[in-house]
């Protein structure tokens, strides 16, 4: 099996049964905030893009580049699409041309062609990328490769089952807008990030020990930020705060835990997967090119800044009154919302920024009260200021996922009251009648499900499952003191209280294991 890597989370897979190129990102993704680093766009695409099949493991734009997808990728390939609670990615390939599709049944192993398998994995929760997220597991002639991308499955089990694995391919840096676009004092933002930078490092190697392959490859990141306004997100100032750590900074953090079987691949990198050894060849030494990355960067900067400015130009869209628009599509979804609407509890304010910079416009989506209105000098849960033009750039197109690229450009800042809230931001992805019942009904499910097992975590009996997304609290959780913090997403809990620390929501039961269980109220 031979892997060739194609830039960020995605990577072209050869075997004499056929091909599968995997999630291919060149263009600019999220107002042109986001670029693949190292860059990827000289690669030799046109012959990249004849293959077999397709696979793309979910709606970010930074896995499904809809332009790219449509002037290279061959139609003839055959989509390999995960088994969606939606028929988006369906609906939106079949618009680029695509009109073969394998549509998988979840942890089911397809035989294809010549002896090929594969297996996808679909993550179905409404905060698992936008609507869906998904793994994929390949096997040729007893070479097996995990595609985890950036998928966060509560479990590898399945996989490790199908027999062992021998290339473990994995998200390890950030992909969110926290703690950065946050109005905090400096040293706050510093000590949030490292701690969130801790966390995908701890979470990345209970997933690499949990798999035990040969070979585990860092993949699925990190952005880099080209934009001058943006450009202090990268990871080259010598912040420990920052959450984007590259491929180099991997190797090195991965060293410290014992781990010595790390790959890189760089764009154009090969690696020839066997049973017994993985040898990989690159197009520049991969030392090399990371002691040259501010050069790197610096050069794409100058490179890509007439492709920023020529996206800039598009989002301005005078002629929409946003206070109308917004009313008109988010009005009737406040009046069908029960669990989401719910969740939220209080009003979201926008602070719109017009073009001179400095006139604002403040308008509430008002979840109690079920109405879009002008700002009233209210309390609000909480509050985002960003470009008016941007917010016109959304209702122009007809966005139905504000969180998957107002909030994943950077280019706003927030504040709030109190914890984090998922429901905000899940109210924000789902602007669509579709994807609205589907996470109303998705909540309403995991609220009237019982959870009625419970194990020993030191000194504390705890339902085994997370409250937040149902990981394996044997696996994944660590109890210190009278906290335990489940390490999938870091969500922490006060165990004496059974309330959760890191949002609204979200109970857990639990009692100190030489207590005995309280009884159920009736």
């Amino acid at each position: 099996m031979r892997v060739t890597g194609t830039g960020h989370a995605s990577m072209r897979i050869d075997t004499a049964a056929g091909s599968i190129l995997c999630d291919p990102w060149v263009n600019p993704a999220y107002f042109a905030s986001w670029f693949p680093f190292p860059d990827n766009s000289q690669l030799d695409w046109e012959t990249l893009g004849q293959v077999d099949y397709l696979y793309v493991s979910h709606l970010h734009r930074d896995h499904f580049d809809a332009a790219h997808l449509k002037r290279y990728v061959s139609k003839k390939a055959t989509v390999l699409l995960p088994a969606f609670p939606t028929s988006e990615m369906e609906d939106e390939l079949r618009e680029l041309g695509f009109t073969h599709f394998l549509k998988t049944r979840n942890e089911e192993v397809h035989e294809l062609d010549g002896g090929l398998k594969i297996m996808i994995q679909s993550l179905t929760s409404p905060t698992d990328g936008p609507i869906g997220d998904s793994a994929l597991w390949v096997e040729y002639d007893g070479v097996r490769l995990l595609n985890q991308n950036d998928a966060r499955p509560t479990d590898l089990s399945v996989f490790a089952e199908l027999g062992h694995v021998h290339a473990h391919l994995l998200q390890f840096s950030g992909a969110i807008w926290y703690p950065m676009v946050y109005e905090l004092p400096q040293a706050a933002k510093t000590a949030f990030g490292k701690q969130k930078r801790d966390r995908q490092f701890d979470r990345t190697w209970r997933y690499i020990d949990d798999l035990k392959a040969d070979h585990v490859f860092p993949i699925a990141g990190p952005p880099c930020f080209l934009d001058d306004e943006l450009w202090q997100f990268n990871d080259i100032h010598g912040d420990e705060g920052n959450i984007f750590p590259d491929q180099s900074v991997f190797l090195s953090e991965y060293a410290k835990v014992g781990g010595t079987n790390g790959v890189v691949l760089l764009p154009g990198s090969v690696a020839e997967l066997t049973t017994e050894s993985c040898e990989t060849s690159h197009p520049v030494p991969v030392d090399e090119f990371f002691a040259g990355k501010v050069a790197h960067l610096e050069e794409m900067r100058d490179r890509k800044r007439p492709v920023i400015e020529a996206e800039k130009a598009t989002w301005r869209h005078p002629e929409i009154d946003v206070l109308k628009e917004m009313k008109r599509r988010i009005e009737p979804l406040l009046e069908e919302s029960i669990y989401l609407a719910k969740g939220v509890g209080g009003p979201v304010r926008f602070d719109l920024v017009g073009y001179d910079g400095e006139s604002v416009e403040s308008i509430v989506v008002d979840f109690p009260g079920q109405e879009v209105r002008p700002y009233a000098d209210e309390k609000v849960r909480y509050r985002f200021r960003t470009e008016r033009a941007l917010v016109e750039h959304l209702l122009h197109t007809g966005e139905v996922d504000w969180v998957n690229s107002l909030f994943l450009s950077c280019r706003f800042s927030a504040a709030r009251i109190g914890q984090y809230n998922e429901f905000v931001y899940s109210f924000f992805k789902c602007l669509s009648r579709e994807r609205q019942q589907y996470a109303e009904g998705w909540y309403d499910e995991h609220e009237r499900s019982s959870d009625a097992e419970d194990v020993t975590l030191g000194d504390w009996v705890v339902q085994r499952r997370c409250p937040h997304l149902k990981a394996d609290l044997t696996r994944f959780g660590i109890v210190e003191g009278d906290q335990l913090t489940c390490q999938l997403h870091g969500w922490r809990f006060d165990l004496a209280s059974g309330r959760c620390l890191t949002s609204v929501g979200h109970k857990i039961r639990a009692h100190r294991a030489d207590a005995p269980a309280a009884t159920p109220s009736t």
